[in-house]
């Protein structure tokens, strides 16, 4: 908790290539070196650059009155004024007759449900990642949808968009659910018109850092156990539960092994990764910049899902059963988190790693009240739920020591 705290307060908001993103680096660096790990050091991660610096949106005419908006990652920026036409979903969008939403605006209102787990975010993240390019295809000349979450204050989740090879990009942005809601009953009473106007972009390339620590193992220290988080966040809250809670939970479990008066066998790899939200930038180029050593990666572990209780675990080979997996049935039992077979994945960061061959283990984590906050302005340090972080360190923690000590091998997430 003195971790998030001290990076959220300390930092704040940090959106990759950012000022703020660069003393987050330097933020990570002196805090992994006051942990003691036997190694922390830097890899530099190139991206282009996208900022936000406004945005606004109005209904004009007789209705007229604000909105609540925020522009999705990577939206050009620009003003239009044009009326909106409403879709219940990207697929009705996607069948929208050809050059039929030629100077509209396109307004996709999906509504995102509450669940445990990614699901809601998965039936409608589409609307965000591939509706903009959609809309300009069939000739909007902007694009607004209800924004995904679950948070009925006026706030608005912001996250990345991109557009397709050849096709114009064109101004997007999320609109708070209320205001969503308000935009619905307007269009029951006639033709709406919105003013959408932002300010953002594109820049030049900068470099930022992911950073690195490690301790040794005692057996075998070319062997690694990896725990990771992505150190940016977006620019509206303060990024806690996205992902400073993440950093927080890591490091801390690291800590707690390196505490211990014995050194695990393998080494412990912590790796706060550069622009997770824009493309897994950090975590691409980990997994070229390391591909010659993936198969040492004996195991790799993420916390990205906020800073809820977890309640499952799995990992790549545990079909396949052994000593390892009844060891953990027994060992996450005494935290209430039990094995789910077939369930789960590698985490966002991971991903790289796992589609070079690298294994991957994962944690459920109670996600119910978690779309209330991701990507807003409301991810603040007072929503981290500091009795789940105990748990989640202890898990972490646990599955990491117990899998530096394995003499077994955890196989390849490409069997």
């Amino acid at each position: 908790m003195n971790l998030i705290e001290s990076l959220t307060t300390e930092v704040g908001p940090r959106l990759a290539g950012s000022e703020a993103d660069a003393r987050a680096v330097q933020w990570a660096v002196r805090k992994y070196r006051e942990l003691g790990f036997d190694k922390v050091w830097t890899e530099p991660v190139t991206f282009r650059n996208w900022e936000r610096r406004s945005e606004g949106a109005e209904v004009l005419g007789e209705h007229r009155q604000k909105l609540v908006v925020t522009a999705l990652g990577g939206s050009p920026g620009g003003t239009v004024e044009a009326e909106i036409v409403r879709f219940g979903s990207v697929d009705e969008l996607r069948a929208a007759p050809a050059g039929s939403l030629s100077g509209k605006i396109a307004f996709v209102d999906t509504v995102m449900g509450r669940y445990k787990d990614m699901t809601g975010y998965n039936g409608v993240g589409s609307a965000r990642s591939q509706g903009p390019s959609v809309a300009s295809q069939k000739g909007a000349v902007g694009y607004l949808m209800r924004t995904v979450g679950t948070n009925y204050s006026r706030v608005a989740n912001t996250g990345m968009t991109s557009f397709g090879e050849g096709v114009q990009p064109i101004p997007a942005a999320a609109v708070a659910l209320p205001d969503a809601d308000q935009l619905d009953r307007l269009l029951k009473k006639g033709p709406v018109r919105v003013r959408l106007a932002l300010d953002c972009g594109w820049g030049g390339e900068v470099t930022s850092y992911n950073v690195i620590a490690e301790i040794t193992g005692s057996k075998t220290p070319r062997e690694w156990i990896l725990l990771g988080g992505h150190l940016d966040s977006w620019d509206m809250g303060t990024g806690a539960v996205d992902d400073a809670s993440g950093i927080g939970i890591t490091a801390a479990a690291a800590k707690m092994i390196a505490s211990l008066p014995v050194r695990p066998k393998r080494s412990i790899r912590v790796v706060a990764f550069a622009n997770e939200e824009r493309g897994l930038i950090g975590a691409r180029q980990y997994a070229v910049a390391h591909a010659a050593d993936v198969a040492k990666h004996v195991l790799a572990l993420e916390s990205d899902s906020g800073s809820g209780r977890l309640y499952a675990f799995n990992y790549s080979s545990a079909a396949e059963g052994g000593p390892f997996l009844e060891s953990m049935k027994n060992l996450m039992g005494t935290l209430g988190i039990e094995h789910a077979g077939g369930a789960g994945g590698p985490g966002p960061d991971v991903v790289p790693m796992a589609g070079k061959g690298a294994a991957w283990a994962w944690f459920g984590q109670d996600m119910t009240r978690y779309f209330d906050l991701h990507h807003t302005a409301d991810d603040t340090f007072d929503k981290v739920d500091r009795q789940a972080i105990r748990q989640n360190v202890a898990a972490f923690a646990a599955l990491a020591y117990m899998a530096a000590q394995y003499d077994g091998s955890f196989g390849s997430a490409k069997k």
